[in-house]
């Protein structure tokens, strides 16, 4: 049965089941679009997909550097470098006041420089 009122000069000529459908219809896009909005501006996890992304193409390109130097570099080198590095990892707080005190007298120095 078609529905041909007229209410504030709007004429419907559906039935009250097809508006109902309709509406459902229009609720359920809504709903997408909302959640697809959200999901746009949802910064925090953007940032971690992109900080994903960007440490998974930063582990190949590592791969591939080390690939290429494990290729052209002799094997007593490569024997050398893994023991400096073994080395290191082994005393890293050593390391690391080295590095500190490097740092301050660098920094010192040109404080000192631009006086």
């Amino acid at each position: 049965m078609k529905n041909h009122s007229r209410s504030n000069g709007f004429t419907s000529s559906f039935s009250p089941e097809e508006l109902r459908h309709r509406m459902e219809h229009t609720r359920a896009g809504l709903t997408r679009t909302v959640e697809a909005l959200a999901g746009g501006t949802d910064v925090k996890a953007q940032a971690k997909e992109t900080a994903t992304h960007a440490v998974e193409a930063a582990a190949a390109v590592k791969e591939q550097a080390a690939r290429l130097v494990r290729g052209k570099t002799a094997e007593p080198v490569l024997d050398t470098a893994g023991q400096v590095a073994t080395t290191a990892r082994a005393n890293r707080a050593p390391l690391i006041a080295f590095g500190a005190v490097l740092a301050v007298i660098l920094w010192v120095r040109h404080g000192r420089g631009r006086k």
